[in-house]
């Protein structure tokens, strides 16, 4: 065999398996625009029972948008291993919803195709048989002579038909992926300006992060370890001078006592820059030890299979304890609730609730040092709190 023979062999194999991926991801695509169409109707129905519920339908709006970031998600992974690469924004479940209800027309085109293909190979599978069957090899008695000449002109339309529903299968294949490009994923020269603006914020909000940091620091070493500090030289002192041995012992109780105290404050301090649980055993672990130092009950559920990178850790275990520690001090809560959980399209998701009165203000010092926080990693962060309770604080973060 040539080389080129061989590599003309190669290129037609390779048509022929992408021809019969997209054949496969259009049938699947068919699929999903029934169940994208049957979600559709059951969201609408869900949302307008959720209006009516009040703060009950919390509940349902949370489910409408789970189901939709997992359809959406499942749909996308079908383009990616039939129709090509697709990347994806942040997912919002209203573009998800969005995609779900208006991508069914795709669905529904790629099922036209596939029949229409279907049935021009039935009728040219007739066709041919019909041809064979009644010439010279005569197989069948009492079947009239068909005329090649006829079933060479009828055959032309058909044959023209056959090939462009097989491009049609490659053409809705690629309809697909290029609809779901515009509604879900990412657009080069948008994300790049996008991109530019955001590391241009998000550098900014990071020094002012670090002041911010450093001056607390500053603040908690003054006002803390300081004092304790002079306080202890004050106390050592007077004991050097003491000239009763009971008075002296007294003095130096004190003195002692003081320097536990220094040292408890100083301790307290590097945890709160940065505490050693994270780096040894991880978030969870820091978040339990952070939890037992509260006088809130705070009821933990963490759903990671295994730890993420340090950079993650560190901004999730940071907010987690601001939220908490804020909640604590000015909501009164009887319980606190904090789950961190994996979320779709490989993100980490953790909320933070209290049963407070609510009425937070997400514009405060606390929880705008929290969003530049969560700005640095390409995380976002928000904040629910209606008069009455209770305060939801949410944040997203990719894993990788």
């Amino acid at each position: 065999m040539n080389p080129p023979d061989l590599a003309d062999r190669i290129a037609v194999s390779s048509v022929a398996r992408h021809w019969l991926a997209s054949l496969t991801g259009v049938l699947l695509g068919g699929v999903t625009a029934v169940s994208a169409v049957l979600f559709t109707v059951a969201a609408i129905l869900a949302l307008a029972s959720a209006r009516l519920l009040g703060r009950r339908g919390a509940l349902v709006r949370a489910a409408v948008d789970s189901g939709a970031l997992a359809l959406s998600e499942w749909d996308t992974r079908r383009i990616v291993r039939f129709h090509g690469t697709l990347r994806t924004d942040v997912a919002a479940p209203h573009r998800c919803r969005w995609y779900l209800a208006t991508r069914w027309t795709i669905g529904l085109l790629g099922v036209g195709v596939v029949l229409l293909l279907t049935l021009c190979l039935v009728v040219a599978g007739s066709m041919i048989s019909a041809w064979v069957l009644s010439g010279s090899w005569g197989l069948i008695e009492n079947v009239d002579r068909v005329d090649g000449g006829l079933v060479a002109l009828v055959s032309l339309p058909g044959i023209l038909l056959i090939f462009v529903a097989i491009a049609g299968v490659a053409g809705v294949g690629a309809l697909d992926r290029w609809y779901a490009v515009q509604v879900l994923g990412r657009q080069t020269e948008r994300i790049l300006h996008r991109r530019v603006a955001e590391l241009t914020s998000s550098r900014d909000h990071v020094v002012d992060a670090i002041d911010d940091e450093r001056r607390r620091i500053e603040r908690d070493l003054h006002d803390g370890i300081q004092q304790h500090l002079v306080a202890l030289g004050m106390l050592i002192g007077r004991a050097r001078r003491a000239e009763k041995p009971d008075k002296m012992h007294e003095l130096l109780t004190q003195a002692q006592a003081t320097s536990q105290e220094a040292i408890d404050e100083l301790r307290e301090v590097a945890n709160r820059v940065y505490p050693i649980a994270l780096d040894k055993d991880g978030l969870r672990a820091a978040v339990e030890a952070m939890s037992e130092r509260t006088g809130v009950p705070v009821r933990l559920t963490y759903g990671l299979p295994k730890r993420l990178r340090p950079a993650v850790e560190s901004v999730l275990y940071f907010v987690i304890s601001e939220a908490v520690t804020n909640a604590a001090k000015h909501a009164c809560p009887k319980l606190l609730k904090v789950d961190i959980t994996h979320q779709r399209f490989d993100r980490v998701l953790a909320t933070v609730t209290d049963d407070g009165p609510g009425g937070a203000d997400p514009s405060g010092t606390g929880l705008s040092g929290l969003v530049r926080r969560v700005a640095a990693v390409d995380g976002a962060l928000s904040v629910h709190s209606p008069v009455g309770g209770p305060t939801v604080v949410t944040v997203s973060v990719p894993c990788g």
